[in-house]
């Protein structure tokens, strides 16, 4: 799981990156997934070590849980900047991606842990 964290973190940063730089260097709210993805990059280098792989990797998940709920609604707003009617579409792009990338780190994560409790176990 912590190389998942790395490539995922890798993805964050260059999400937030394109977004900042895509929208004219303005607006730094656009860097908030790179926030979250130099956090993951700790996280991941963090799980290296196996001592401590448990529970940075919970963390890294929490960290990522709080990225989905902070944009999670973007992704019902993607209809809007489809057809042209939303204020900020870009914005909405951005958030939507993060909340996609957020889904599936998510996913990826909670099954790794149903499998190292079920390799534990037998």
């Amino acid at each position: 799981m912590p190389k998942i964290t790395l490539i995922f973190s890798i993805l964050y940063i260059a999400l937030g990156l394109a977004a900042f730089f895509l929208t004219g260097a303005l607006h730094k709210t656009a860097l908030i997934p790179a926030y979250f993805g130099v956090v993951l990059l700790l996280l991941g280098l963090l799980g290296q070590k196996e001592n401590l792989r448990k529970h940075v990797m919970h963390a890294a998940l929490l960290v990522v849980l709080l990225a989905l709920f902070g944009t999670a609604r973007s992704l019902l707003k993607l209809p809007s900047a489809f057809d042209g009617t939303a204020e900020r579409p870009f914005a909405i792009y951005a958030q939507a991606a993060t909340a996609v990338l957020s889904i599936a780190f998510l996913a990826l994560g909670i099954r790794s842990f149903i499998q190292a409790r079920r390799s534990r176990s037998s």
